[in-house]
């Protein structure tokens, strides 16, 4: 089960870092530094901002996979927001699959690999408890902030395009039973088991009378690989992250039924996942890492940056596609590829909010994630969910670096209240066995 490090994967991060050498370079020049704490500093209220104390160590290794919402971490980079903060020898180091992020991270730096990473939110919980690492052996981590809300998709083959597949599966649930009675069950892809991509997937399959377990082969794919897979029709449909969805319309070789906001509107998403060890060891450092990262995320939320955000991000050194692949679905403007095109629709990626709601790890929405991960059997009917969220939930840590930001944080606690899905059914997170009880879709372990 286990990915192993290869040389191939080191020496690409070798050739990246040596890629941004000359980058690293211009931002340390008095005066590329002082335009861009400028630039920085007039992204808080009032050009608010004190200055951190010294970190304990000057760098940290953050992990990302080629997926727009890992944008916060790209554009601290490359807007000298570390360097700000005291951080200038963090390095953000491409990952192949969310298998290698989970191997990387169980090295972590002194062993060759990362410190933190650009993270499946439920993946904080599944390394913790070692359900997904080598040998089971658990990996303690932190969830810091969440990183985006919204903008994943679930996207189908042009071949049952004529079958009014939507949030609705429409003809979609026939077609795959006739496939699982001929021998041939669908296949069905998502990017990691017990992942975000997973559960939505799932989530959207149940809702529709489809049962993940039972009706379609579910399998994992990784995000950059899932439209060439499709392109030569390994898959039927699956769920990513973007631009992945967006590709494939523009290279018609599919189009997106739904978009995960669509699903449940302002979900999160991915977050800033840090080893617990490495966190205890420089809590200073760690707070200066999310303070940049706040930043960034500042700066991705407004709208007359995103041009700027796609470009950065689609370059050769970290995503390597087109920025046409990135830039409409950021604004919410989304070409479903099967007739339906909207524009500035509310599906846009989020990263701040208004007051940093998006950007905060509200407990409420862990406990959400882990109970869906005890519907389908990954954890146990009897894991004590409140001891794990808050054993790996940071959120002190958010309002600390908040408060250095000059942020107001009031209003900010545990409970983000009640979520409300697209087929009526709610989460109270003070009651997630009300929530499990009114699931008729479920493999409870």
């Amino acid at each position: 089960m286990t990915t192993r490090i290869t040389k191939t994967a080191t020496a690409n991060a070798a050739t990246l870092d040596a890629g941004l050498m000359n980058r690293r370079a211009l931002l340390k020049s008095g005066a590329g530094l002082l335009a861009t704490v400028a630039a920085a500093r007039s992204l808080l209220p009032g050009g608010a901002w004190a200055a951190p104390a010294t970190p304990e160590v000057t760098g940290a290794r953050l992990g990302y996979i080629a997926l727009t919402d890992s944008a916060p971490l790209i554009v601290a980079k490359e807007k000298g927001l570390f360097e700000k903060y005291g951080m200038p020898d963090v390095s953000v180091e491409k990952q192949a699959s969310w298998g290698a992020t989970r191997d990387n991270m169980a090295l972590g730096s002194q062993g060759g690999g990362i410190d933190g990473a650009h993270l499946l939110r439920p993946n904080v919980h599944l390394y913790s408890t070692g359900k997904v690492m080598q040998n089971n052996v658990p990996l303690p981590m932190y969830a810091l902030l969440n990183l985006n809300e919204n903008c994943q998709g679930i996207s189908v083959s042009n071949a049952y395009k004529d079958l009014g597949v939507g949030l609705k599966t429409g003809g979609l649930r026939e077609a795959f039973a006739q496939k699982k009675a001929a021998g041939t069950p669908a296949t069905v892809a998502m990017t990691f088991p017990g992942g975000t991509h997973d559960l939505w997937i799932r989530y959207w399959l149940a809702a529709n009378g489809i049962d993940p377990n039972k009706d379609v082969n579910l399998i994992v794919v990784p995000p950059p690989q899932m439209v060439a897979n499709m392109k030569v029709g390994n898959m039927d449909a699956f769920c990513v992250g973007e631009p992945w969805n967006e590709q494939l319309v523009h290279q018609k070789i599919g189009f997106t039924a739904t978009t995960t906001s669509e699903i449940w509107m302002r979900h999160p998403e991915k977050v800033l996942g840090m080893r617990a060890d490495w966190v205890d060891a420089h809590p200073k450092a760690a707070v200066a890492l999310m303070s940049a990262v706040m930043e960034a995320q500042m700066w991705c939320e407004k709208m007359e940056n995103k041009d700027e955000m796609a470009k950065i991000v689609s370059s050769r050194q970290w995503y390597n596609v087109p920025v046409n692949d990135i830039v409409g679905r950021i604004k919410g403007d989304i070409n479903y590829g099967n007739g339906r095109e909207e524009k500035g629709t509310p599906y846009l990626m989020r990263f701040w909010g208004e007051k940093g709601e998006t950007s905060y790890p509200w407990k409420s929405l862990d406990s959400w994630f882990i109970t869906e991960n005890k519907r389908w059997g990954v954890f146990g009917a009897d894991l004590d969910a409140k001891a794990l969220v808050d054993k790996t939930n940071r959120s002190d840590l958010w309002l600390e670096a908040a408060k250095g930001l000059g942020l107001d944080t009031a209003g900010f606690g545990d409970s983000r209240g009640t979520e409300t899905f697209f087929d009526g059914k709610t989460f109270d997170p003070a009651n997630p066995q009300a929530y499990l009880d009114s699931l008729s879709i479920k493999a409870l372990a």
